[in-house]
This record gives C-alpha cells, structure tokens and sequence, in this order.
C-alpha cells in the first residue's frame, strides 16, 4: 500500500503508520492528456469541504500497471488535496488478484478509514466489502460493478454494456452485410465479473446478435444471424485483460479458425495483443478490433488502425467524484444517488473512431485525444 504524498491536516493518532503493505506497487504513468468530459454530478458530491481532519480513503484497483488503474490512481492523488482527504493507494498485484484486495480492505478497517473506493477484482472480495460496511467504512466501487450491486453503498462506472454495444452497432455496419467470423477476447474464464459480461453481452447485442442470459459468456448461439447476414463465432478466449493475454488468444482463435474478420476485445491492450497475433500472421488487414477503455495509448491505435473503435470511458472522473462522495458524506453530507433507470452512477461513455458509419454517433480520434487518459 502506498501512502499519498500530498500534504493534509494532522492526524489525531498515529495509526496510519501501522497499515501493513498491500499487494501490488504503484507505477505512476504520465500525465492524462486531457480531462474527462463532463457527464454530469454525483449529486450531493463535489466540492467537498476541506475543513477540520483530513479524511482517510483507500484507493484499492485491480492492480497497479494497467494505464486506466494507473490514470485513476493518480488522478485521486492529485485530487485529494482539494478535499483534504488522507489517501492510501493499494491494488493486487494482477487483475483477477482478488487476495490482494481482501488484505487491502483488512488495512483500510484497521487504519480507521472512512471510506474505501475499489475496482473488484471479483466475487472474492465481496465479504471483505461487507466486513468493511459493517464497520462504519463507505464503500464505493469504480469502473467494475460487484455482482451483486448492492454489495457496495453505490458504483460510479461506464455503462459498460452501452461501451459493448456501441462497438458492437460500429462493427455490424462496418462489415456491410458480410458474414461476420468473430472471436470474443474475454477477460476471463474461470471468475465472473460484471465488466467482462457487461462488454461481452454488450458488443453482441449491439451486432443483432440474440444473448440468452445477459450475465454469462459464451451461452449464445454460435451460428445465425446478425443485423447484417450470417455469423459464426470463432473462439471465446480469456486474455486477463493484458497485451500477453490478447495474442496468446488471438493466436488459438487463429489456429482453429485462421479466416476470423471481426475481433471483440475486452480492453486496448488485449486488442494490440491481439493486432500482434493477426500480424505475425499475415491477417492484420482481414480483422476489425474493436475494444474499451479510451485511454491516449488505444485513441492513438484508432488514429494508426490498429483499432477500429474503442468506447472511450473516464477513470479520473470516476475516482474524483468517489473521493469527494466519501469526503463529504465523512463530514455529514448526504450520499450519492444512482443515475436513472440504472443500478450505479453512470460517469459517460463516447465512441472513438475514425471510420464513421451512419446512425452511430462517434467522435474522431483527434477530439479523443483530448480528453484521454493515461
């Protein structure tokens, strides 16, 4: 666990010097290109009073290397100066660590914390979230809804099933009425997350493709219709969510499958993990890539082709609004409400591409990079 650098009111004890290390070493990226667009408020957040003790707040990511986790991270910590807030930074060592973020939990309980914003790393964590609620701790989940919601006080994410669809409804009218030959680079296949079925069900309901449960890969039809003509999915391959993980799957899809034109990944760096399979392969001009995440690295791979289209979502926004929820709630303000007709706090979610197809709206790789992160 690592201790934010920035400056806050005094401590009435010492306990903060007692926290044990968590799982997983902070790796600063550099600064995000720009900041994130504005979807509107939490509500009762924002602006948090700085006055009396600074309020301590774990921030607990899936881990420490990914650049959108890396963006959240250190956008909290450049945020919580506004808000004096006393912040901890922890993560599991990988994505899927769900361990490391039990013990993370642990330390924050024992630290005194008010409150805890985390990206779960999976059901695993769920009694440790409960363990800190029924101490008195606000926890608040970013980016990865838990299943189920209600195991946190509130999320603040994407509409991680509208990011799926959007590059879903971008593929179908891409491919102009060809048969469609896809593979599905999940995130994993031993664990369910919210984020990884979200995306998934997503992209192919987007595409015209019938799901059956909408909270479970890979229990579609395999052959049939899309919006457009005929389909057949390849492959559904887990990647862990990172550039090693896209190419190794890419690579077994090909194998079984070598003629493969539309590849839904679950983030950009399983989709260049996966550019770098179908290159090696002499296919890297037969496939669509799309993903989600829109950071500077992935709107940078839609300006170069790499990617077709990404669905571009805010980590800085996610964490700042979560940081300010709990500061304020921590000084007797009233708590976040969900968005509309949905079960978390949406925080926006724009399509990136260059290649604009009709009754889709997008926005060009030039006007991403404004607002990237990472």
């Amino acid at each position: 666990m690592q201790r934010s650098s920035i400056p806050s009111a005094p401590r009435t004890t010492a306990r903060r010097a007692l926290v044990a290390v968590a799982a997983g070493t902070l790796v600063l990226g550099a600064a995000a290109c720009g900041s994130s667009s504005d979807t509107g408020s939490a509500g009762s957040t924002g602006g948090a009073a700085a006055g009396g003790d600074a309020v301590g707040i774990a921030l607990i990511t899936k881990d420490s290397t990914n650049p959108f986790f890396v963006a959240m991270q250190k956008g909290a910590q450049a945020e919580a100066a506004k808000n004096n807030v006393d912040l901890t930074i922890a993560s599991g060592a990988k994505d899927g660590d769900e361990q490391g973020q039990v013990q993370a939990i642990e330390n924050a309980i024992a630290a005194g914390d008010k409150g805890i914003l985390i990206t779960p790393n999976g059901p695993g964590v769920n009694a440790s979230i409960k363990k800190a609620r029924d101490a008195g701790l606000f926890v608040i989940a970013l980016d990865t809804p838990p299943d189920p919601a209600d195991t946190v006080d509130i999320t603040f994410a994407t509409d991680n099933f509208k990011a799926g669809e959007l590059i879903g409804q971008w593929a179908s009218k891409t491919l102009g009425g060809k048969k469609a030959t896809i593979a599905l680079l999940d995130l994993f296949n031993d664990k369910v997350v919210s984020v990884d079925y979200n995306r998934d069900q997503g992209f192919l309901t987007g595409m015209g493709i019938d799901t059956k449960d909408k909270q479970k890969n890979g229990d579609e039809d395999k052959t049939g219709t899309y919006s457009g003509g005929d389909y057949a999915i390849a492959c559904n391959e887990p990647t862990q969510g990172s550039e090693d993980g896209g190419r190794t799957a890419m690579e077994n899809c090909l194998t079984n499958t070598p003629d493969i034109n539309v590849v839904y990944t679950i983030n950009e760096p399983a989709a260049v993990g996966a550019y770098n399979a179908l290159k090696a392969a002499g296919k890297e001009k037969n496939a669509i890539i799309v993903s989600v995440d829109g950071g500077c690295a992935g709107v940078k791979s839609v300006k170069d082709g790499i990617i077709g289209a990404t669905a571009q979502q805010y980590p800085l926004k996610m964490a700042t609004l979560g940081m300010e929820a709990i500061a304020k709630i921590a000084r007797g303000g009233e708590k976040p409400k969900t968005s509309d007709g949905l079960d978390f706090f949406n925080t926006g979610v724009a399509l990136v591409t260059d290649k604009p197809v009709d009754g889709v709206e997008s926005i060009t790789s030039d006007a991403a990079s404004k607002i990237c992160w990472g």
